[in-house]
Order: structure tokens, then sequence, then C-alpha cells
């Protein structure tokens, strides 16, 4: 159970929602709150998705963050988080993300799920993931911290909807049956040089793994991942900063690239 009331967290959901839209940064809740728990932090994200949701944005998807056993064990933590896209967070392949409308952006390459049937924990597991997934797409997260000097804590990140801000979606799906999802590879290139280098495997061992965690993560909440959910699965490769004037393109084995401008 949680630790704050309803009062307090509609608060902290007001104060990280308006740092987000106002692209100013934040100061650590936990900084106010120390006693703030797991449950409080979700709490406030889901406040804050229900605060998008009451002004008309549409929630398109999910995404796993911190799921790579080495950006774990640097968070000093066991297990990823999880937060929400908004409709307005998509970007096209080949676009502009808007500089001004962010803090400190930085880019992950990533694997996207698309669900076919619901998905629920507890007990989910990477077969029961497979079984349901339409179609896999690679994808570009553009996260974005509210904090200030990235001055956070594991509560703080969830509260804060796990960073998200942008993604961008390649136009190459593939059959899940067709990918070797595991030995992936994905090349980074920043303003042409490359500065990058994974396989799928850097997700949890495999992507659908993170699929399966946030299914049953949810679970304990009694939520349910939707038919035809978009998931973003978590970096493929390490977080790259950028910065207006800066291109990137991101080449995935067998499945095209996917490109942006920071303008």
């Amino acid at each position: 159970m949680g630790t704050l009331t309803e009062a307090q967290v509609a608060e902290l959901a007001e104060y990280l929602e308006t740092s987000e839209l106002e692209a100013k940064d934040a100061t650590k809740i936990t900084d106010r709150f120390p006693e703030m728990d797991f449950d409080d932090a979700y709490d406030i994200q889901f406040e804050i998705r229900r605060r998008k949701q009451a002004r008309g944005n549409k929630i398109i998807g999910l995404k796993v963050g911190l799921t790579s056993r080495a950006k774990m064990k640097q968070m000093g933590v066991e297990t990823p988080v999880y937060g929400f896209l908004a409709d307005y967070f998509d970007r096209p392949d080949g676009g502009e993300i808007e500089t001004d409308q962010l803090i400190h952006p930085k880019v992950e390459a990533e694997l996207a799920f698309v669900t076919k049937a619901p998905l629920k924990g507890p007990g989910c597991h990477i077969g029961n993931v497979l079984a349901v997934t339409d179609f896999v797409i690679p994808a570009v997260e553009v996260i974005d911290s509210r904090y200030e000097n990235f001055r956070f804590d594991l509560i703080s990140v969830i509260a804060d909807n796990a960073s998200s801000s942008r993604f961008v979606l390649g136009g190459q799906m593939a059959d899940p049956a067709d990918v070797d999802m595991r030995t992936l590879g994905v090349v980074m290139e920043k303003n042409g040089e490359v500065v990058e280098l994974g396989a799928g495997a850097a997700v949890l061992g495999h992507p659908a793994a993170s699929v399966a965690l946030l299914a049953n993560m949810l679970g304990e909440r009694g939520e349910e991942i939707p038919a035809g959910t978009l998931i973003l699965t978590g970096g493929i490769t390490a977080a790259v900063a950028m910065e207006k004037g800066d291109c990137l393109n991101v080449r995935y084995q067998g499945l095209g690239s996917v490109g942006m401008r920071f303008v």
C-alpha cells in the first residue's frame, strides 16, 4: 500500500506533468516525500495518465525501461519499470523532433511489439507473448527525464512515467516467427558516426521477456495489456544524448532503418 494521500498523488502528478508539458526541469519528488514507495510512484503515473485522457489524449501504447542487466545494476534495482505512451509522443520516421519541447533528450534503439489479443499476468511467459504478437517493428525511443541534472531515484523515475517523451517507429514490420530477436543486430549512427552497437538479447535476454514482465507487473495492479497495444520493450543500446541540429539513423538487421532530425 502507498504512503501518500489522494491529494498528494494529485499534486505530484500535476507537478510532474506540468514539467513535461512546459519542458521545465523538476526536483526529485522523493526529496519532499522520502517515505514514498513503488505503489505511490505508479499511483502518480496513473494519475498523469488519467489527466491526459481527461484532456482528450489517447493512450496508444506502453513502454518498459531499465531492461538491461547493466542498467539495473547501475541503478541498483532488481526489476525493470514501465510507463505509458500518449498519442502525441508519436513522430514519423525521417521526421523532426522539436528540442524546445524537451529538456535533455536521449535516444535508445528498441524493438517494439504490437499485440493482437489481450495479455494478462501473473504467470505470463515468452511463449504467451509470442502467441499474441501481431508483429514486431523497429523503434527509437526519445527519453527525457524531467529531473534536473538527471538527479533521480527509481521511485521518482516511475512517477515521471519512466521518462517517456517521444518515439519513432520504422516502416518495416515482421512476423515474430521470422526474426531471431536475441541475435537481431542494431547499429546507431549520430551525425554519420557509429555511436552504439547492440543485439536484442541486451533486453532481458529476449525482448519478448520484457513484454511478459510488463504483463505480470500490470497484473499486480489488476491491469492487462489490451489487444492492439504497441509496446516498446527497452533499450537494445545505451541511451545517447541528442541536441538541436543532430541527426540520428539506426539500422536494424533485416528490418530497415529509423531516422530523425533534432530541430
